[in-house]
């Protein structure tokens, strides 16, 4: 959504609110633009977010973890 700076500034909680459920919002200042997004946004833009690979590499510990699989028998079904 574009924005004029003075509605901008006077309704500045509900252009936050939009940006972070919206997505960006584009402020206007004469021939100025500004863009207002969530950091989320941005993180994703700027490649600061960590990914699934890095979880992976230095998330919790799996050691301990018991992966084996019951073997117990499942019930009896008559299809």
């Amino acid at each position: 959504m574009d924005w004029r700076l003075a509605d901008a500034k006077n309704r500045f909680s509900e252009l936050v609110n939009r940006a972070l459920s919206d997505g960006p919002q584009r402020v206007t200042r004469r021939r100025d633009r500004v863009i207002v997004m969530s950091e989320r946004d941005y993180d994703r833009l700027t490649g600061k977010r960590r990914g699934f690979k890095h979880y992976l590499m230095h998330g919790p510990s799996f050691e301990g973890l018991d992966l084996t699989r019951d073997q117990t028998p499942a019930r009896d079904v008559k299809l």
